[in-house]
């Protein structure tokens, strides 16, 4: 069973950076492609970013672009979200998902990843 745990949000004011790290507890996350996904209360969760298992191939909402950048490091067994230029819009539950690198689909249904973290608070404000 994979077992998915998030850690580094917090709060932040408007242009500031968080690092959120997804880190598998009891086995590799190498095989596994990874998402993050946000959600607000009310809203529908909305995919964030993604990252092959390969690590070949990343995506990010068309919100997020140029200010987020995914990456993963195989030897730490864990998957990054570096959060730049950070906005009140961006306010919400972070989680990251997994998925067996095999699974082809898109990269953010969310019906597609079998693992989830708890999920971690990011908020922006002044």
């Amino acid at each position: 069973q994979v077992q998915l745990v998030e850690s580094g949000g917090g709060s932040v004011q408007p242009g500031g950076s968080l690092r959120l790290s997804c880190d598998r507890s009891g086995g590799l996350l190498y095989y596994y492609s990874v998402a993050w996904f946000r959600q607000v209360p009310g809203k529908e969760r909305e995919g964030v970013s993604y990252v092959r298992a390969t690590g070949d191939v990343t995506d990010y909402a068309d919100s997020v672009k140029g200010r987020f950048t995914i990456s993963r490091d195989s030897a730490k067994n864990a998957v990054y979200l570096q959060m730049n230029n950070l906005k009140p819009e961006d306010t919400a539950i972070y989680y990251c998902a997994a998925r067996p690198g095999y699974r082809t689909g898109a990269y953010f249904d969310d019906s597609l990843y079998d693992a989830w973290g708890q999920g971690i608070q990011v908020t922006v404000s002044s």
